[in-house]
């Protein structure tokens, strides 16, 4: 048997959004139909630093395979050698006989995949006549997530804030070129931005504490976070999950890190008070929405069946195509 290594660069020419969003959306239904199994997150960072990473695996037996991604971030002295800070990996195992498939540079997966999982939330939690869109955070994911809400929703307004310098300049440059429909407004502060909006997306570092606050939410705002996938990261007020309607990728995984952790450790949302896992609402056994006027969470840690996923794609398409380098292990 022959195992596929895929580049970056090969990743870069496999990758197709809406391909993704179909992928990412069947991740999350096949979980919810009990076929996916997944493990507990494996979170290694090393003691003083933010230098670490976290690895996710997952079997969907209708897919047939195995996946585990490793996901490192923090290494800022990279920089000096021509590296990345953080580095991504995903390795795809045939169920039947546990062989590596095919091992492929992981950023794309990650930004990716991560974006189709917010575009879908937004798609499925917020309101229908939903126009404003704040971009609290404006790098790679900001960009690709409003990308991707953009190919689901009609959107008129853009609000963007970044935490470096020229972020927001650098955001609305690249954006109003392929969205020239969308009125882009930098922000100058988060606040800013989040109470003018219909749909918000939180997707920093998580470094800052918590800087969405609760009454910045009005009513009918739909929030989707993704930036806090670690029980030390945070970007919500906790009590913006109190008395809203709260829904995560995985109920399980997120209990134990990021937003719905915090709010779950400081008394303002108990785990059974969870709505649903997005799922859920996909299949059609929990609802969404149900009016205009009730404020939607949605938070996601990120789970391996989104990698396996996407990662399942870019393999078929790699095998159609040609594409990659092809080894024998044994």
């Amino acid at each position: 048997m022959n195992t596929i290594l895929l580049s970056y660069d090969d990743v870069d020419k496999l990758c197709d959004l809406d391909e993704i969003y179909r992928a990412v959306e069947q991740s999350f239904a096949s979980v919810s139909l009990g076929k996916a199994v997944q493990p507990p997150i494996l979170n290694i960072v090393e003691p003083g630093t933010h230098k670490g990473g976290d690895f996710k695996a997952c079997l969907d037996t209708e897919a047939g395979f195995y996946s585990m991604k490793a996901s490192f971030g923090g290494f800022t002295d990279n920089a000096a050698l021509g590296l990345p800070i953080g580095m991504n990996m995903v390795y795809l195992y045939d169920a039947k006989t546990a062989y590596p498939a095919c091992i492929m540079y992981a950023d794309h997966i990650r930004n990716l995949r991560t974006a189709a999982g917010a575009a879908i939330a937004n798609n499925y939690l917020a309101r229908k006549d939903a126009k404003a869109y704040f971009a609290y955070g404006a790098g790679r994911i900001g960009k690709a997530a409003f990308r991707a809400t953009m190919r689901v929703r009609d959107l008129t307004d853009c609000y963007v804030f970044g935490w470096m310098e020229g972020e927001n300049d650098a955001f609305i440059k690249e954006m109003q070129s392929e969205f020239p429909q969308v009125t882009f407004h930098s922000c100058a502060t988060p606040e800013e931005g989040a109470r003018a909006a219909d749909i918000i997306v939180t997707v920093t570092l998580a470094r800052k504490g918590p800087v969405i606050m609760r009454e910045f939410l009005k009513p009918g705002t739909h929030v989707t976070a993704i930036g806090a996938d670690g029980p030390d990261k945070q970007e919500l007020d906790p009590k913006c999950l109190l008395g809203t309607k709260v829904v995560n990728d995985g109920i399980e995984f997120a209990s134990n890190n990021g937003e719905t952790y915090h709010a779950i450790q400081e008394g303002y949302l108990k785990k059974e008070d969870i709505h649903a896992e997005i799922g859920e609402i996909i299949i059609g056994r929990k609802p969404g929405r149900e009016n205009d006027e009730e404020i939607t969470i949605y938070d996601t840690v990120g789970m391996g069946v989104m990698d396996l996923g996407m990662a399942l794609a870019i393999y078929k398409k790699a095998k159609e195509q040609g594409i990659g380098q092809t080894f024998k292990f044994i």
